[in-house]
């Protein structure tokens, strides 16, 4: 797709129709991480929870990204938690309205959609809402789709770094 091509892009609250939809956008934003997806139960629990922490962008009507978010007391996790402690076991039962956090459980963009700053606009939403909410910030974990091809020899943050020189490509 190229710029040209884009008559709209809107940012819209999931709704719980999308699944199938915002499914292929994850098969296809992991496709390195086979199985890599939120099931139906999990997309579920977190619009129930928290549906305006929940949101899709699309293009010309077409999902193409998708933020999801939760909000924790982020003084109850130690500054090394997992990402499985963080989403209480990945049912988002830490999700505390009256916390102080708004914590990032994942951002996906479909690959023929990256480079049109989408994910700029999700994360831009996720600052907006944490305004909105008097929160004290955002915190988010993040999946690191090759960096099990480099474990053995540079940790997470050396990695980021070749990312980012555009050394190793993620």
């Amino acid at each position: 797709m190229e710029l040209s091509d884009i008559d709209k892009i809107e940012l819209q609250y999931l709704q719980f129709g999308d699944y199938l939809e915002i499914k292929d956008v994850m098969v296809s934003a992991y496709s390195t991480m086979p199985g890599a997806y939120w099931g139906e139960e999990h997309i579920s629990a977190l619009l129930k929870k928290f549906p305006e922490g929940q949101v899709v962008i699309k293009v010309n009507g077409q999902i193409a990204g998708c933020a999801l978010s939760i909000i924790v007391d982020y003084d109850k996790y130690d500054e090394n938690h997992t990402y499985r402690e963080i989403t209480s076991n990945y049912t988002f039962n830490s999700h505390t309205p009256d916390g102080d956090m708004l914590y990032g459980i994942d951002v996906f963009i479909k690959p023929e959609f990256r480079g049109f700053r989408l994910g700029r606009r999700l994360y831009d939403y996720r600052k907006e809402l944490c305004e909105k909410l008097n929160l004290k910030g955002i915190a988010f974990g993040g999946r690191i789709p090759n960096y099990h091809k480099y474990s053995n020899d540079i940790s997470p943050k050396e990695y980021i770094e070749k990312v980012r020189r555009k050394e190793i490509h993620d």
